[in-house]
């Protein structure tokens, strides 16, 4: 049963854990002038990724042009097939996939013997 608070003409505040169904106007319990059921706005918390403004955006904003060192076949690959940069965040794990493939296909290859 929820705890409603109630508050009456002449002041007087109290709590009551009442059903659901009970008057929303009910006598004071100290005064029996009649009380009203007070309601309060309760607090709201967003968790999770999608609620801020920053999270809706999408690499479009973040705007990165390759460099003269870079060539041409790294500039591709890095491009997401619509000739956008990839954020920072996706260009380092690319960085850490091609390592990491790179380390996989070294130990795998058969030792000279």
């Amino acid at each position: 049963m929820p705890l409603y608070d109630y508050r009456c003409e002449s002041g007087h505040q109290y709590e009551v854990r009442e059903p659901f169904g009970s008057p929303a106007e009910q006598p004071c319990q100290k005064c029996g002038k009649p009380a009203r059921r007070v309601l309060h706005a309760r607090p709201i918390m967003f968790k999770g990724s999608g609620w801020y403004s920053t999270d809706s955006r999408g690499s479009s904003r973040v705007r990165s042009s390759p460099t003269a060192s870079d060539d041409s076949s790294d500039a591709a690959a890095a491009s997401d097939g619509n000739g956008k940069a990839p954020s920072k965040a996706s260009a380092k794990k690319s960085e850490k996939r091609r390592e990491v493939s790179e380390t996989l296909s070294k130990t795998s290859e058969p030792a000279a013997e």
